[in-house]
């Protein structure tokens, strides 16, 4: 992009758009059940999200509920918060830090112009809605495979990781990899 373009974004919650409903559960439910190892920082930044958007009838303190009572307020705060998303797809990626490595390491063999990997996307106001028209989903994947047969990872964990380490969304396509050039 030119100095003199405006970048487009969409607010984090929009990746809901692309993720089907059982992938957006098993992705809550990892960084639910792994809330106890996480950063001390995540674990108050979702306390935070949780206290202010999850409103759950008898509690004050939405995050001293227990367990099985804030597992569905969890998912649909995902759904609709913005912020909440972004705290949890870093948490997500926190959790699978050997995916986040390659996938960052991956991207940049292939020229994406990324923010370095100790950036807090979380700080930015959602996906850039460019993506490069000489890459899909399939392909990414399929390339990723292939460059790192020792390591084993589904479609939907890498295709995930590459929108939140891109900080990119398939909205509209570009031949252009770069944020700003």
């Amino acid at each position: 992009m030119k100095n003199n373009e405006n970048i487009s974004f969409l607010p984090f919650h929009a990746i809901n758009e692309f993720m089907r409903d059982d992938y957006r559960e098993k992705v809550n439910e990892l960084v639910f059940n792994s809330y106890l190892s996480l950063d001390d920082n995540i674990q108050r930044s979702i306390n935070n999200h949780m206290n202010k958007v999850v409103k759950i009838p008898g509690f004050r303190n939405s995050s001293k509920a227990p367990h099985h009572v804030k597992r569905n307020y969890f998912i649909k705060a995902f759904e609709k918060s913005p912020g909440f998303v972004a705290t949890i797809l870093n948490a997500w990626a926190g959790v699978h830090e050997d995916l986040q490595l390659r996938v960052y390491s991956f991207l940049l063999q292939r020229g994406w112009d990324i923010l370095p990997l100790d950036a807090d996307r979380t700080k930015l106001p959602g996906f850039i809605t460019v993506w490069p028209d000489t890459d899909d989903f399939e392909q990414l994947y399929n390339s990723f495979s292939q460059e790192n047969q020792d390591f084993n990872a589904n479609s939907d964990d890498v295709s995930l990781m590459i929108v939140w380490i891109s900080g990119r969304l398939p909205f509209s396509t570009t031949d252009n990899k770069n944020i700003v050039t």
